[in-house]
């Protein structure tokens, strides 16, 4: 049985992975997908520790980061591993359903996971939700052989060998490496430990279970478990000096899914920021901003709980509100995606397409509903199960709904939907007539909630095509970038992001007055886009429009507010219109916020040389050369002291600077001019000519060195 399950899986999924080959995303990498293969090129080649708190789970990375260490950056061989791990997952699910049910059962639970639509696409993407179902089904086979161990021995008469009783409590050591392997893909999940930790202590339904034997099986249990999670809380300790189990990125995704503005999905801490790159950035910036001072992973984490405890707390209203939403969403039947949707990779793959029609959580709901009813009778020895899916869905409402989120409750709920099938027609046959229609009608209730439209498959499209866009971007492929920018538009033309990343594009492909037009456009759908606002103003001084400009840096800033860049670009164009004082500001705090910035340090510089404030100015300057020493720095710093009649001075930073730059025209020319106020005409007349050798229509320099041979004639 259960190698036919993994041989139907297998091919399917093989299908499906071979049909999106030709597709772009199979190779351009978005969201997640990209973060995870970033890191694992980093693991291959070498750097296994990090330097960091892990904020995102680890497993999978470092499993990445393995195959790629071994066999390359191979993007199909890493996709045959996961079809291989879906398979066994499978496989895994029917022997558990065999074991608690029935053979029938099994194969039925088997088949519905090997045929699942999203568990074909997330087995098909560089994502870890391969690798949470995986330890979901091992766990549910390990508990459904500790469940058939538990009855057994209960039927006994007598008790069963101490060697079998031994090799039984083994399992819960197994147990425990299993959910420390979920605990690293799945933060969430360490919900399940909870739950079956008391199972171990409790004992409830085994009549049979001692004390000894309870703690026997806990201290198994939580062995597995710190064989996994402690070398990685001590990897954690030793690179941040605290203590985190796996990750620090609670405290931010519980506040992405608690807030005034919540909605139940994810909305990234600054709107248009969602990348994973952002996401620590983003959490940690806002937080020291906040309050003003450099915060650890641990208090950024805190920072923002208390941030969600304040919401909830403050307007209890609301939030309840938003926890019934997230309720609706969590069990309906479209896939709420984060970077890219199933149904932009079943344009490829027909397995999907067909999987589509009846593989999707609008119908694996209402039959685990009839399956929880048909197996109530069951309920003492089930308990665990049942006690399992709700403290997951539970935990998935403590944040925010996502596909991949609530993906691991999927074998839960098929566990009781094979059940539900195999015993449907023994059911309708041995019970009361008058029990069936009401079973139906409840069933018909659930699916009508769970298949009743709340969010648009159309905009989940749109949001793939924009995010391949914004990957194609990365890459410089700014032709089929625009394309799918465009795509995503014609899709969904009030989808704000897309419009802003179209324009960035046109931006970069020249084309000035579209982008700036693009923008506008991205802010009368959404007038609080403060990336757009920053991303307008840089046109807008690109088109030589500083004060439009200044206008829309200074809206952005009211958003990103701890942003260098932006008191940096706001500084750049306040002096384009002679507010030399108040781009002083700008840079400042640009510095301030940024301090190793040889860029804001520098345009300070040159705002405090135009103010006249020399001596500054010269420190600031010193100080851009030593931050960036192959930058400018060096010679503006030369062409200050050449302004300032310090010609030795001049003539230092001007060979400085050539020594870095040896074909930079105006070095030379400067320095021509200090060497010749020095009267030292013949080395003035050398640095000239070399100007002239390296850009011959340079008439500054032409003119100077006419000028130095008429000295040197007259001399």
């Amino acid at each position: 049985m259960a190698v036919a399950i993994f041989a139907v899986a297998f091919v399917v999924r093989f299908i499906h992975v071979m049909q999106i080959r030709p597709a772009l995303f199979f190779s351009v990498l978005m969201g997640d997908s990209r973060g995870y293969d970033e890191w694992a090129q980093r693991i291959a080649r070498g750097d296994w520790l990090g330097g960091e708190v892990f904020y995102q789970a680890p497993l999978y990375p470092y499993l990445l980061g393995s195959i790629y260490a071994i066999a390359g950056r191979h993007l199909l061989l890493v996709r045959i591993v996961q079809i291989v791990i879906g398979s066994a997952s499978c496989a895994l699910l029917g022997l558990a359903a065999a074991r608690l049910f029935s053979r029938r059962a099994g194969v039925i639970a088997g088949l519905m996971l090997a045929l699942y639509a999203p568990a074909i696409f997330f087995d098909g993407l560089l994502q870890k939700s391969v690798l949470d179902v995986f330890f979901v089904c091992l766990a549910l086979w390990l508990i459904a052989n500790i469940l058939t161990a538990e009855h057994a021995d209960n039927a006994e008469t007598e008790p069963s060998p101490r060697s079998r009783r031994s090799l039984r409590l083994w399992v819960w050591l197994w147990l425990g490496l299993a959910m420390g392997g979920l605990a690293l893909t799945r933060e969430n999940a360490l919900v399940f430990i909870v739950v079956l930790l008391a199972w171990a202590l409790l004992g409830i339904g085994q009549r049979r279970t001692t004390n000894a034997k309870r703690l026997k099986r806990a201290g198994l249990f939580l062995a597995g478990l710190a064989m996994v999670l402690v070398p990685v809380a001590a990897r954690n300790a030793y690179v941040g000096g605290g203590f985190y189990v796996t990750t620090s990125q609670f405290g931010p995704n519980f506040y992405i899914g608690n807030n005034p503005t919540a909605d139940g999905t994810y909305q990234s801490l600054r709107f248009g920021r969602g990348a994973p790159e952002y996401e620590r950035q983003d959490a940690t910036d806002l937080a020291e901003r906040a309050l003003g001072r450099t915060l650890s992973p641990a208090e950024v984490s805190s920072f923002w709980i208390d941030k969600a405890l304040e919401f909830i707390t403050g307007r209890p209203g609301r939030w309840l509100t938003l926890m019934a939403r997230k309720f609706a969403l969590l069990w309906n039947a479209t896939e709420m995606l984060d970077t890219e949707s199933q149904e932009a990779h079943a344009e490829w793959s027909w397995p999907l397409r067909i999987g589509g029609w009846f593989g999707h959580f609008g119908v694996l709901v209402p039959l685990a509903l009839v399956g929880i009813v048909l197996t109530w009778p069951m309920r003492s020895r089930l308990w665990i199960v049942y006690a399992m899916t709700l403290a997951y869905a539970a935990s998935v409402l403590m944040f925010y709904v996502f596909a991949r989120y609530r993906y691991p409750l999927v074998p839960l709920l098929i566990i009781f939907a094979a059940a539900g099938i195999a015993r449907v027609s023994d059911t309708v046959a041995t019970q009361p007539r008058c029990l069936t229609p009401g079973l139906l009608a409840a069933a018909a209730l659930v699916a009508v909630f769970t298949n009743w439209p709340i969010l648009s498959a159309t905009l989940m499209r749109a949001v793939t095509e924009n995010n391949l866009a914004v990957a194609l971007q990365a890459e410089g492929r700014l032709d089929e970038a625009t394309d799918h920018y465009q795509r995503a538009i014609s899709l969904q033309p009030d989808y704000a992001p897309a419009y802003n990343n179209l324009a960035t594009a046109l931006r970069a492909k020249g084309r000035l007055d579209e982008a700036i037009a693009t923008y506008q456009r991205a802010l009368a759908l959404r007038p609080e886009y403060p990336e757009a606002h920053y991303n307008l103003a840089n046109a807008l001084s690109d088109a030589g429009r500083p004060r439009d400009a200044a206008e829309h840096f200074r809206i952005a800033l009211q958003t990103i507010r701890a942003s260098a860049d932006v008191h940096n670009n706001l500084g750049i164009a306040l002096m384009a219109q002679g507010k030399t004082a108040d781009a002083i500001v700008e840079f400042r705090a640009a510095v301030r916020l940024e301090p190793g910035s040889a860029k804001s340090v520098r345009n300070l510089a040159d705002a405090l040389a135009s103010a006249q404030q020399y001596e500054e100015a010269i420190e600031q300057f010193r100080r851009a050369a030593r931050l960036d020493p192959t930058g400018s720095a060096h010679y503006d710093l030369g062409s200050l002291f050449l302004e300032l009649d310090r010609t030795e001075e001049a003539i230092a930073w001007f060979r400085a600077s050539l020594n870095l730059a040896p074909n930079s025209v105006e070095a030379h020319n400067n320095l021509g001019i200090a060497l010749g106020i020095q009267g030292r005409l013949d080395d003035a007349i050398e640095h000239f000519r070399q100007a002239l050798v390296i850009q011959p229509d340079f008439e500054k320099a032409r003119r100077n060195l006419a000028l130095a041979l008429g000295q040197k004639k007259k001399g």
